[in-house]
């Protein structure tokens, strides 16, 4: 209890620790493997390794003091893991804490970096994801550009960081022929449609030669990427159109009341189908698109005639229903004037 001898600098006693002097402070124990196995044998050892090789790391090394220390995430005394919702790297919660200085317009002016990265991540299709519906398999920024180590993917690397959850669209566009043309250029894979930080849900208009097409942004009218483009675009809609139609179908036949298991199954590998040719345009091969649209279109055919068939029961019971009710109803007048003569016979005729 005696603060001289509690706060001993002789004995190690560490104040405040200088700003400069945090992720060595931190190494002395994380950087350490036998301090780590003491506690958690999984915990790793090479943040501070990771952090030196790091865009914030370099700059650090530098003398730079606006790049975050270990505090700057973690916080100082209130340390808390990083599956406890309430730390600053819980998933949901590093947007926010990458944007305290991303969004510093004062900071990022210092450093020719722009401030808009939060704010475009919010409305893209990962961060409606991540900070909107709470989905934590969601791309946050450490997922892209790692969290000691964070630095800027690079052209060659994006494809990369993309695939570790697109890994089929990655291998399909890795076979393409856009492969070797973004080589040849330098360009980054999927950045150059996608973009990196408001990335939107793709649609079928960014494909083919519309107006709000992205393929006639490279490819010029009559050359073989812009006839590609075309007829990968014409293939999407003949499906989407086959499919709309028995969708419409099935679904009128099932208000009839009719039993629609089999043909809604088959709808529905009609729309598997759609979306498996949706992916497969990362190919940038209409030949490769071909059987899947065939295969759903076949699938949509079939709910369609499923689908009349069983209407064409419906009016046919309908009508069989009609005629019944007619019968019937004649022979129920017929009882009636039947039993009514039985009641009233008719007076006899006068005698001769």
């Amino acid at each position: 209890m005696d603060p001289t001898v509690a706060m001993d600098a002789a004995k190690g006693f560490v104040g405040r620790p200088a700003r400069a002097d945090i992720p060595q402070f931190c190494a002395r124990c994380h950087a350490d493997p036998s301090a780590m196995r003491k506690y958690n044998p999984n915990l790793p050892t090479d943040q501070y390794a990771k952090y030196l090789t790091s865009q914030h790391g370099k700059r650090f090394s530098m003398g730079d003091a606006d790049v975050p220390v270990c505090t700057s995430c973690h916080n100082a005394h209130g340390i808390r893991s990083k599956k406890d919702p309430s730390s600053p790297v819980y998933p949901t919660n590093i947007p926010g804490t990458c944007a305290t200085c991303h969004t510093d317009a004062s900071v990022m002016e210092r450093h020719g970096l722009p401030v808009t990265q939060h704010w475009e991540y919010s409305q893209s299709v990962h961060g409606q994801a991540l900070l909107f519906r709470g989905d934590r398999a969601a791309p946050h920024c450490a997922s892209c550009h790692g969290s000691h180590e964070a630095a800027r993917p690079g052209a060659i690397a994006i494809g990369n960081v993309c695939a570790q959850c697109h890994t089929l669209t990655r291998d399909l566009f890795a076979k393409s022929p856009h492969k070797a043309a973004h080589e040849a250029l330098g360009l980054p894979e999927c950045e150059v449609c996608h973009g990196n930080h408001l990335i939107q849900k793709p649609t079928d208009e960014m494909l083919g030669i519309g107006p709000d097409a992205l393929c006639v942004q490279c490819h010029e009218p009559g050359s073989q990427g812009y006839v590609t483009a075309q007829r990968m675009r014409e293939t999407i809609e003949r499906l989407k159109t086959q499919l709309a139609d028995s969708e419409g179908i099935v679904r009128h036949a099932a208000q009839l009341g009719m039993d629609m298991g089999d043909a809604e199954f088959e709808t529905h590998e009609a729309s598997a189908k759609l979306t498996q040719a949706r992916t497969y345009v990362h190919s940038f091969s209409a030949e490769t698109m071909n059987p899947i649209v065939e295969e759903g279109v076949q699938h949509a055919r079939l709910a369609s005639q499923q689908g009349r068939q069983a209407i064409q029961a419906f009016r046919f019971r309908r009508q069989g229903l009609w005629i019944t009710l007619l019968i019937v109803g004649l022979l129920i007048l017929g009882l009636l004037l039947l039993i009514r003569e039985i009641e009233h016979p008719r007076s006899s005729s006068p005698p001769h």
